[in-house]
């Protein structure tokens, strides 16, 4: 059984590696991305997941179609979202106060600046390049999601960190 880990683990606070090529469709990397949807799904109020939040230093991360659901978009994928070795190419210069809470850093929430809208590129499992715009949550979860692969905490920036309990909230976290 997978388990997310949490904020004091040292996994957490290290810059993760880059999933070299000749990983590209190989059974350990389906095995990564299995365990991390496993762990996603798990999560009822979970939108996202970096490989480093189940103990695993590599440069990915899942975007759950939950993601798109709460943004009511018509047109939203019925699945999951794998981005490998992702890279932000651009963000908009508005950047909006919004709020925000982690699968591992569990029942804590702040409000952190985000640019509305990020571009990145990343790759496929089977190794295709892809440039993905968000807006909106999805920008938001793209770079909260690249935050943790470069070692970062959402509440190494958030202002108004307090304590929700489980029977409190309603909000989805990454």
């Amino acid at each position: 059984m997978v388990t997310i880990v949490q904020k004091d683990e040292p996994v957490l606070r290290k810059k993760a590696q880059p999933v070299a090529d000749v990983e590209f469709g190989t059974p350990a990397l389906k095995k990564i991305i299995e365990d991390m949807t496993e762990a996603l799904e798990k999560e009822e109020d979970g939108v996202a997941i970096a490989a480093p939040q189940i103990g695993v230093s590599k440069r990915i991360f899942v975007v759950s179609h939950r993601a798109f659901e709460t943004e009511g978009k018509d047109s939203a994928p019925m699945h999951n979202i794998v981005c490998i070795n992702p890279e932000i190419i651009s963000k908009s210069r508005d950047r909006k106060l919004v709020p925000e809470g982690c699968l591992s850093v569990r029942w804590l929430y702040g409000n952190t600046r985000r640019a509305s809208r990020a571009k990145i590129k990343a790759f496929s499992v089977d190794g295709k390049g892809e440039i993905i715009t968000g807006n909106g949550l999805l920008a938001q979860i793209f770079q909260h999601e690249i935050d943790h692969l470069d070692g970062i905490l959402f509440i190494d920036h958030a202002k108004d960190i307090h304590d929700l309990p489980p029977e409190t909230t309603g909000g989805l976290h990454a």
